[in-house]
C-alpha cells in the first residue's frame, strides 16, 4: 500500500479545534485597524523576481538563501514572496495610488521562506503588514506604535511584550557609520564568527544583531550609530519618545537594533517577549522612505511594521486569556421519515428568524442515542430533538446540554424566542 503523502516540511496545517483562535485574533486585528482609519489591500502571492532583489537587496540572507524562486513557462524568474512590504508598494505604484495621496495600509496572508523551521517559525507562514504612505513627521511613526499597544491590550497580552527603539539615521549617516563599523570589526576580526565575518563584507550592521553569545562583549563595545546622527534625525527620534512618553507607553532604547532589509532608516522598532524561548521578536517595522524610489516611484515617506500571525498566537496561549466563541450553539437531531424532512424546514426557519444562531443539524441517519453522542461531542449547549410524532403535531424538543435543567417542548415561535433569549445572555 502506497505512503499517505505528508505535508511539505515547514507547512502546516490548521485545523478545526485550532481555528477558534486564529479568528479570534482576526477579528481583533480588523477591529483595531479599522478604528484607526486602515483599509486593506490584497496582492498576490506569487511577484516577480527581480521585485525582491531591488528592494531586500541581493547581499541580504532571505534573497541569498531562503526565497523560493522558479522560472515559469515563460523563462520569467518569480518568486513567492518572502514579506509584503515590496509588492504593497509595487501596487500601490502600479495603480497610481502614490501620486501626492496619503494612504494607510495593511494586509494579511501567506509568505514563504526556506529556512530551518521551529516552533514559531515556519518555510510558509502568516503575516499581517501594516503600510502608511505620504507622511514625514515622527507622529505617523509614534501611531503605529500606538496602534500596536492597542492591539496587545485588547488581545490580552500587553504585560507579554516590551517595545524596543532606535534610529538607524539617513543613508549618508549611516554610510559613515559604517566605515566606523567595519574598522572596529576589521580590528576584532579573529573574535567574528564565519556568519559574521560575511557580513562584514556585505552588511555590517547586521553583526550588531548577532545572537552569538560568544560575540556579545565585542557587540556590545561596538560604535553606536545614534552618535553619529545629525540633528534632524535626532529630532525625529526624539519627537516619536516624546509622544510615548507623553501617552505612558513604556519603551527601551536599543542601540544594537537593525532590521535585516536594507531599505529601513530613521525610525526601527521591535516588539519583544521572553515567553517564546529564542524567537522572542512578535512585531518589528521602522521607516523606509527610499524604498518607493528604489522601485522607480517618486521620492516620498513610508513607515510600517510586520507580525508574523504564528508566533502571536503561541504567545496568546501562553497568556490563555482569549474568550473562544463555540462552534455550535444548537445540534438539531431527527429520528424518522417525517423528522427528517420537517426538521430541514423548522431548522431553516430558525436561522432566517435567528441569523446569528449556529444550528447543526444532524445528517446521515442514525439512532437517536448515535445521534445525542453527536450532539454532546459538538459542544452545542442544546439538542433539539424532533421525531415523527413531533414533526405532525409541529412541536419539536429543547434539551439542555450543559446543565440538569428539564427538556421542554417549543412550537416555531416559541423556539425563537427561547433561542433569541438565549443569544442575547450567552457570555460569547
Amino acid at each position: 500500500m502506497a505512503n499517505n503523502i505528508q505535508a511539505i516540511r515547514g507547512m502546516h496545517d490548521v485545523l478545526p479545534e485550532q481555528t477558534p483562535l486564529w479568528q479570534y485574533a482576526e477579528q481583533i486585528i480588523r477591529e483595531v485597524l479599522g478604528g484607526y482609519g486602515y483599509s486593506e489591500i490584497r496582492m498576490p502571492i506569487v511577484e516577480k523576481t527581480e521585485l525582491f532583489k531591488r528592494s531586500i537587496g541581493e547581499v541580504t540572507d532571505i534573497v541569498e538563501k531562503e526565497m523560493y524562486t522558479f522560472e515559469d513557462r515563460n523563462g520569467d524568474s518569480l518568486t513567492l514572496r518572502p514579506e509584503g512590504t515590496a509588492g504593497c508598494l509595487r501596487a500601490c505604484l502600479e495603480h497610481g495610488l502614490l501620486n501626492g495621496q496619503v494612504h494607510r495600509l495593511w494586509y494579511y496572508g501567506p509568505m514563504y521562506r526556506h529556512e530551518r523551521p521551529q516552533k514559531g517559525r515556519y518555510r510558509q507562514f502568516i503575516q499581517l503588514g501594516v503600510e502608511t504612505y505620504g507622511m514625514s513627521g515622527p507622529d505617523i511613526d509614534a501611531e503605529l506604535i500606538i496602534l500596536m499597544d492597542r492591539l496587545w491590550k485588547r488581545l490580552g497580552i500587553r504585560d507579554k511584550v516590551r517595545l524596543q527603539l532606535n534610529s538607524l539615521g539617513t543613508t549618508a549617516e549611516r554610510l559613515i557609520y559604517r566605515g566606523q563599523l567595519v574598522t572596529y570589526f576589521q580590528a576584532h576580526i579573529s573574535q567574528l564568527d564565519e556568519d559574521s565575518q560575511r557580513r562584514l563584507q556585505t552588511n555590517p550592521l547586521r553583526i550588531l544583531d548577532s545572537k552569538n553569545p560568544a560575540m556579545a562583549e565585542l557587540v556590545a563595545n561596538a560604535p553606536a550609530l545614534m552618535d553619529y546622527l545629525g540633528e534632524d534625525s535626532r529630532q525625529h527620534f526624539q519627537s516619536i519618545t516624546a509622544q510615548l512618553d507623553n501617552l505612558g507607553i513604556a519603551y527601551d532604547i536599543n542601540l544594537r537594533l537593525v532590521r535585516g532589509l536594507d531599505y529601513y532608516g530613521k525610525t526601527v522598532f521591535e516588539w519583544v517577549t521572553d515567553e517564546l524561548g529564542s524567537q522572542g521578536t512578535v512585531c518589528a517595522g521602522g521607516r523606509y522612505d527610499g524604498l518607493i524610489e528604489q522601485l522607480g516611484g517618486k521620492a516620498s515617506h513610508a513607515v510600517g511594521f510586520a507580525m508574523g500571525i504564528e508566533r502571536l498566537l503561541a504567545l496568546m496561549e501562553t497568556a490563555a486569556c482569549y474568550p473562544l466563541a463555540k462552534p455550535v450553539d444548537v445540534f438539531m437531531i431527527r429520528v424518522g421519515e417525517a423528522a427528517e424532512a420537517a426538521g430541514l424546514l423548522f431548522a431553516e426557519q430558525l436561522r432566517d428568524a435567528l441569523p446569528a444562531l449556529k444550528l447543526q443539524v444532524n445528517c446521515g441517519g442514525g439512532s437517536f442515542k448515535s445521534q445525542f453522542k453527536k450532539a454532546d461531542k459538538s459542544g452545542a449547549d442544546f439538542a433539539l430533538i424532533l421525531g415523527d410524532d413531533e414533526a405532525t403535531q409541529g412541536i419539536i424538543g429543547c434539551k439542555p446540554l450543559r446543565s440538569e435543567s428539564p427538556q421542554q417542548s417549543f412550537n416555531l415561535s416559541q423556539a425563537i424566542g427561547f433561542l433569541g433569549d438565549y443569544l442575547k445572555n450567552r457570555p460569547h
